[in-house]
């Protein structure tokens, strides 16, 4: 037996083709992606769409609403 370190379990990445496909639920406008935030962005709903394990959850509430700039 070795002393390895256990390896950190890799969360699957979101596939950036999908927001060729996806819109915002509540405007139906374009998304940006938040690689930082692992989010989907709607800046016209005011609205940031979570990604959890690389799928999209766009729920209305399970968004976070964001600052108008």
């Amino acid at each position: 037996m070795t002393d390895e370190e256990p390896k950190a379990v890799k969360q699957p990445e979101f596939d950036r083709h999908m927001l060729e496909a996806l819109v915002c639920p509540v405007s139906h406008a374009s998304l940006s992606y938040d690689a930082a935030k692992q989010e989907l962005v709607s800046s016209t709903a005011g609205l940031a769409f979570p990604i959890r394990a690389g799928i999209p959850i766009m729920l209305i509430e399970e968004a976070r609403q964001i600052k108008a700039d």
